[in-house]
């Protein structure tokens, strides 16, 4: 027995000496995180050993931002296949073979003004006839179509009501990589619903917009998003918007790990477009270019894998006109590197005709400073006007050169909203591009109004719809 009693206390002695000189071991560490795959003191990133780490708050984000986002709800004839691949987010009631009933989609939309602005995707409302909002106290408004975007999958509605709850912009240029975001929406129907996630990259480029001058440049995250989440908040734990949900990367339609925002300073760039001009203000820097991987600057004798590459300077454009010359490397715009088509187009995306910008190119080993004034879609530096013209019940707007690229046609205008009215009559749709009447061309404002109002008996009207569906229509006037 005193055998197995001293053993005991020899062991105890043992595991206090041991405890004792981890104890003093453990005070002469530094204490260490991993940051950049480097291990970095944590009192170099702003830790004091020994204080408890402070979980995020995410509580004043949440009760700022659900009463600011709303339910969307849409009512159409046909739906474009466009977006089916990537934009999974709304939920739709397709109708029976021969039903006439309209189908129904379901969204999320961004009050961003007290006096009943809101942002959404294009892919929401595309195509409406009839669009509702539910507030996240109950209420329920109709909403009108003020302006939607395509080239970055954004649209702006209002609703006829003051003093509505609403966000404030944050800086999408401010986010950085593993910050904290919610993102705010309406998945699978249910209102109000907050996911919290970070930042897992910016300038993301996933190729679905389809159009050559579209805006694609999302920040992704990892906070969970569903169908319904589309046009929902991504805010940060200010509370401030940074961007507008748009897309999941998904084989099933639901949520798998990685989502996609609008930025919100492309947000900013639209909405403030369609209220202050009535359309979209679209800046181009005039070039065709390449992004830069390991093999396209070997082929080119590069010295560098980022950036863009300039493959050619178009004739007339804001790039001749400053200076930049073909084989030029654009390495940065506005103290913003450039390391990408994403980068740039995100830039310059943020600009109107007109705005001067300082472009930093690589040419023979050298960095050059080039300023730069860009100019619109027509080759002007100034802003376009609003070409809307309202003709039986329909609010027609000339369209931009991506659509008349896109759908191959020469001219035409678009209707941005129809009410009741002839045309309305004749089953024609929002959307619909009208590009000749009677065979002939619609090459003006002018041209749209004697066709459709000087003409007695009827006529023919030829266009396109946005997924490229070619519609006649024989309107008795």
């Amino acid at each position: 027995m005193k055998r197995v009693v001293v053993f005991f206390l020899i062991a105890l002695t043992g595991g206090v000496v041991a405890l004792g000189l981890y104890k003093v071991f453990e005070k002469k560490q530094v204490p260490y995180s991993y940051s950049n795959q480097y291990r970095v003191p944590v009192s170099r990133v702003n830790y004091t050993p020994g204080a408890p780490l402070n979980d995020p708050d995410f509580e004043t984000a949440a009760a700022i931002s659900v009463h600011a986002v709303v339910h969307v709800k849409t009512e159409f004839q046909r739906r474009s296949s466009v977006y089916d691949d990537f934009f999974d987010f709304f939920n739709y009631g397709q109708p029976f073979r021969g039903q006439m009933n309209p189908m129904t989609a379901y969204g999320s939309g961004v009050i961003i003004s007290p006096d009943g602005y809101i942002v959404t995707n294009n892919h929401v409302v595309q195509e409406a006839d009839n669009i509702t909002v539910t507030m996240n106290d109950k209420r329920v408004f109709k909403a009108s179509l003020i302006g939607s975007d395509p080239s970055t999958d954004l649209a702006l509605i209002k609703v006829e009501e003051q003093n509505l709850p609403f966000l404030t912009y944050g800086n999408s240029d401010d986010v950085k990589i593993g910050q904290w975001v919610l993102a705010v929406g309406n998945p699978f129907n249910l209102t109000s619903t907050v996911t919290a996630g970070i930042v897992s990259a910016k300038a993301r480029d996933i190729n679905i917009l389809g159009s050559q001058g579209a805006i694609e440049s999302f920040i992704q995250t990892d906070a969970a998003v569903n169908p319904g989440n589309s046009g929902g908040a991504l805010v940060n734990t200010k509370g401030e918007l940074i961007g507008i949900n748009a897309a999941i990367a998904s084989g099933t339609g639901n949520y798998v790990g990685y989502s996609f925002a609008i930025p919100v300073n492309i947000v900013k760039k639209v909405v403030e477009d369609y209220m202050k001009y009535g359309r979209i203000q679209r800046a181009y820097l005039g070039i065709t270019y390449n992004e830069i991987d390991d093999e396209f600057a070997k082929n080119k004798g590069l010295s560098i894998t980022q950036g863009v590459y300039v493959e050619d300077v178009l004739e007339g454009g804001a790039a001749e006109a400053s200076g930049i010359k073909k084989s030029d490397v654009i390495v940065k715009i506005e103290d913003f590197p450039v390391n990408g088509k994403s980068e740039m187009l995100e830039i310059i995306g943020q600009h109107n005709p007109g705005d001067k910008i300082s472009v930093v190119v690589l040419r023979d080993g050298k960095e050059l400073v080039i300023p730069v004034s860009l100019q619109s879609e027509r080759g002007s530096l100034a802003v376009i006007k609003d070409d809307k013209v309202l003709i039986h019940g329909a609010t027609f707007q000339r369209i931009s050169d991506d659509e008349r690229k896109r759908y191959k046609i020469e001219d035409g205008f678009k209707i941005i909203r129809l009410d009741d009215g002839l045309l309305r009559s004749a089953g024609i749709k929002v959307g619909f591009i009208v590009y000749a009447i009677d065979k002939k061309m619609v090459r003006s404002s002018q041209d749209l109004k004697e066709g459709l109002t000087s003409m007695k008996g009827g006529v023919l009207v030829e266009g396109v719809y946005p997924n490229g569906l070619r519609a006649f229509y024989g309107i008795g006037l």
